[in-house]
């Protein structure tokens, strides 16, 4: 398999070292990929049809001029005419999400659709902003469209609902879909201020410097709107959610749910007619109260299963790394 990336900050290097680190191991299970091509806005591209070295892209993640100069390597292609005209077979987009417009990342998934190559997305905002085109547009082609690493990394939420949980009838997804404000609301049951775990949270790298896109709820309703599309083909919009965050909670307020054997969590809930991300109350029966720290849960009620629920890692570099490598398997096995 051929790959050209689109994005290379910490999930598209954690996604070569994986390549690198198990490409035995991968190789005995039937799968061989080779990088072709990586693209970034700030450092350019390079692209080589026989191949890119992946130590050597590793090293020069920096700064490409660093990449060494060999037989056939192309630098400086624009990324859309890259996208068009190299030999990859799969497009893997993990560039910064822009859950507004979904650009530049959208038109970089047509181009690819539209030159023969399947796509993979860890990049949330094509789906959020036009799922349902990009559905029809690699149908069109006749090819794959895969974006498990959107919704908590390499937890296979997606795959869950949309493959092993085929032939129930989802009537909601609800969880913790946001690390960041999950591991916030942890550290403030053990006792810290809320302006203490964020501060913490931003030390680990959990957070941004500017964290308002999870601590506000925006982050976690991306998310929502990515399951509304695939789970019930929804067309909802931010415009249509009640979202809001866990800036106002308190010490207090933590202090209080737990005297009533609760817990806050933020919790992003998708139905057919809607969805929501809202800081709640939950009692210790509840699964979601369990999960802790920076980790993620989902919860999909069905008509068959009942409830069934799915906790792992929502975030990090191999681990989401590692989604996009679930779905590049699942087009090698043709799924």
């Amino acid at each position: 398999m051929k790959i050209a990336l689109v994005g290379f900050g910490v999930v598209g290097q954690g996604l070569l070292e994986i390549l690198r680190d198990k490409a035995a191991a991968l190789k005995a299970s039937g799968f061989e990929a080779t990088v072709v091509a990586v693209a970034t806005r700030s450092k350019g591209t390079l692209y080589n049809p026989q191949g890119l070295d992946i130590g050597q892209l590793l090293a020069a993640a920096g700064d490409f001029q660093q990449y060494p100069d060999t037989a056939g390597l192309e630098h400086g292609t624009d990324i859309l005419s890259l996208i068009k005209t190299c030999n990859a077979d799969v497009l893997v987009e993990c560039s910064n999400t822009d859950l507004q417009t979904g650009q530049p990342a959208i038109d970089y998934c047509y181009a690819a659709f539209d030159s023969g190559k399947h796509v993979v997305l860890a990049n949330k905002g094509p789906v959020a902003v036009a799922y349902r085109e990009l559905v029809a547009r690699a149908a069109q082609a006749g090819k794959q469209l895969r974006f498990e690493a959107t919704v908590m990394a390499g937890t296979p939420s997606i795959r869950l609902a949309m493959q092993a949980l085929q032939g129930c009838t989802i009537r909601e997804a609800r969880g913790i879909l946001n690390g960041t404000t999950n591991y916030i609301l942890t550290q403030m049951e053990g006792g810290m201020s809320y302006a203490e775990a964020l501060a913490q949270a931003q030390q680990l790298g959990y957070a941004e410097a500017d964290p308002a896109g999870d601590v506000e709820g925006w982050d976690a309703a991306g998310k929502v709107i990515i399951l509304a599309r695939a789970l019930f083909n929804s067309s909802i919009t931010f415009k249509d959610m009640d979202v809001k965050g866990i800036t106002a909670i308190t010490a207090d307020d933590v202090r209080e749910a737990a005297a009533a054997g609760e817990k806050w969590k933020l919790v992003a809930r998708v139905t057919p007619d809607g969805g929501s991300v809202q800081p709640l109350r939950v009692k210790l029966s509840n699964p979601l109260a369990a999960v802790s720290g920076a980790t993620n849960a989902i919860t999909y009620s069905t008509d068959l299963m009942g409830d069934v629920t799915l906790v792992g890692a929502g975030a990090g570099r191999l681990q989401t790394g590692f989604g996009l490598l679930s779905d590049l398997l699942d087009i090698n096995r043709g799924v």
